[in-house]
């Protein structure tokens, strides 16, 4: 075995290996960190990144600076076809999450002899940034729901009636699949919990091959249960602080709102999307009364979110919903009732444009 010095900086070969590590470490933190600033808004995932990039730029010696030669380096430029394929951004953080703690381990071990500090910041960073990445990757999947809602203009709610077939709604569900829709929320108010488990999971299936949302009615135990986006919850539901302790950070919460108490009571719990209505009659809701055009209009005004228009609305009167403000609605029996539900799923979409 090759002698090496108790000195890192006396062997210039592993000056330039620390060298190398710091750079790519530092250079892997500040993508992850700009992400979490630029693309996550989240300045709690951004300040460890900053303090950690920092400590070792602290650490990063002139002797480990002075010894480096790109010239030489027979492995500058080198890539890999892998880094060809990173579509989409949770790939590129998680490979620079990678990148950074390989270039930690290589800078722990080789450091030891002579760097200690070093080597222990090393070790240190290392390990904390494993926890991170599981924090950072929980938030992507927070974001990317978030971004799929905010691009989704027509919910469907399954509502199956009691003489309906689960086979019926699932294929209802998928035509309007099919037709592009790519949020569908579970309710049923009939019928046993083995039932009702057994829908979610096939809607959970169908609604992932098809890349949709699935928010789930009232029940946060189904939702979790099929790993639903969402959960979706009325007035006399589980208060929101209670509702995301089950749910966790990175999951979908809506709230039904029927005045606008209860909409700024809605955004400043923290809920990710509203329901607004019933705006028409609706058998559905047969004991509510219809909050009109006019909910519709203060809505447009008052939330900061997205919101649904929901209650009654087909494609003769959903004109007149858009006309009052509304950019997105959410139906039932429009579709579910349909005869042709990939039809009536494109004549919606088409509408709300």
């Amino acid at each position: 075995m090759e002698w090496m010095p108790d000195d890192p900086c006396a062997d210039t070969r592993v000056a330039r290996l620390i060298d190398a590590n710091l750079d790519r470490a530092r250079e892997g933190l500040r993508v992850i960190e700009d992400w979490c600033r630029f693309g996550l808004d989240r300045q709690d995932l951004v300040v460890p990144l900053k303090d950690w990039r920092q400590q070792l730029g602290l650490l990063h010696a002139d002797c480990y600076r002075q010894a480096r030669s790109t010239a030489t380096d027979t492995a500058a430029g080198l890539s890999h076809p892998a880094q060809q394929t990173r579509s989409n951004n949770t790939q590129v953080l998680k490979a620079n999450a990678s990148r950074v703690q390989e270039a930690l381990r290589v800078i722990e071990e080789f450091a030891r002899n002579g760097d200690s500090e070093l080597a222990q910041t090393a070790a240190k960073v290392r390990y904390a940034l494993y926890d991170h990445e599981v924090r950072i990757l929980e938030a992507c999947g927070q974001n990317q729901r978030r971004q799929r809602l905010e691009i989704s203009r027509l919910c469907l709610i399954t509502d199956p009636g009691s003489n309906d077939t689960s086979g019926a709604m699932l294929k209802r569900v998928e035509l309007a699949l099919q037709a592009g829709v790519s949020l569908v929320q579970y309710r049923r108010k009939q019928g046993p919990d083995a039932l009702r488990l057994q829908e979610a999971r096939q809607l959970a299936d169908l609604c992932q091959a098809n890349q949709a949302l699935l928010i789930i009615n009232d029940r946060i135990d189904l939702a979790l249960l099929v790993n639903a986006d969402g959960v979706h919850l009325g007035q006399e539901d589980m208060p929101h602080p209670e509702a995301r302790q089950l749910m966790g950070p990175d999951k979908l919460i809506g709230r039904s709102t029927h005045q606008i108490e209860q909409l700024h009571q809605a955004q400043k719990d923290g809920a990710d999307y509203l329901g607004v209505g019933p705006v028409y009659a609706t058998a559905t809701k047969a004991n509510r009364t219809p909050a009109g055009l006019d909910w519709v209009r203060t809505a447009e005004h008052s939330a900061r979110i997205p919101w649904f228009a929901i209650g009654g609305i087909n494609s003769h009167n959903i004109a007149e919903v858009l006309g009052a403000g509304a950019s997105r609605v959410a139906v039932v029996s429009a579709i579910m009732g349909s005869d042709d539900p990939i039809a009536a799923s494109r004549e919606l979409l088409q509408r709300l444009g």
